[in-house]
């Protein structure tokens, strides 16, 4: 059985008006492509006059040269000197001995070596084996010496100061007081008089270690009282 078609459903009448139509459309727009290619070239931003433009505008890159470290100071020329020396001046490297005759009588002085007595010993002790005693007594002998020649200054009296002072002293290997000074006082009237009668105080036995006289530092009170 033959299908039926109709008339408007047949394409084949009409395909040479579809064919020159699809031509005519083709034909337009490779005219319109070649019209777009010959009118873009001109305003192509990549053409040479644009690169030589942009050339001319690139700003150059400089670089700083760093300046150069100063050369170190070339060392002082020493010009050695050289003294030439004759080869006919003749020196003298023999050494001459006088002769001399010795008499059997003659004295021949003999000098004796002196050994140098030893440094004096500055050490001060403070305990001994053998304590300084006021001339060879006990304690109470100094402190009686001390009564006989006190002298009670008189603003002190009248003013009614009394107290203890204690002064420090050294009895030095020959027994004499030396260095003598208050460690703790009570009045400037009754301090320089207690510093006077210790000052004053005739020679000690000195003190002994090991059988040695040394320095022996004392610190003793001086009372001063109005009883």
């Amino acid at each position: 059985m033959v299908p039926k078609k109709s008339e408007r459903a047949n394409l084949e009448k009409s395909k040479g008006l579809y064919f020159q139509l699809g031509l005519l459309i083709t034909i337009s727009l490779i005219l319109i492509a070649f019209e777009w290619t010959s009118g873009g070239l001109g305003d192509n931003m990549y053409d040479t006059a644009s690169l030589e433009q942009m050339e001319e505008e690139i700003i150059p890159i400089t670089r700083q040269q760093e300046p150069e470290p100063p050369k170190p100071p070339e060392p002082p020329k020493v010009t050695e000197v050289i003294n030439i020396v004759d080869d006919d001046v003749e020196i003298d490297d023999e050494l001459q001995l006088e002769d001399f005759e010795v008499d059997q009588d003659q004295a021949i002085e003999i000098i004796e070596y002196m050994e140098e007595e030893e440094e004096e010993d500055t050490e001060i002790f403070y305990v001994v084996e053998d304590m300084p005693k006021f001339r060879g007594q006990s304690m109470e002998a100094f402190y009686k010496f001390i009564g006989e020649n006190l002298i009670y200054p008189m603003i002190a009296q009248e003013n009614g100061i009394t107290g203890k002072v204690f002064v420090s002293f050294v009895v030095g290997k020959d027994g004499e007081i030396k260095n003598a000074y208050v460690v703790r006082g009570v009045d400037p009237s009754l301090d320089r008089e207690a510093l006077r009668v210790v000052n004053s105080s005739p020679n000690w036995t000195p003190g002994k270690q090991r059988g040695r006289p040394v320095q022996v530092s004392l610190t003793l009170p001086i009372a001063f009282s109005l009883i």
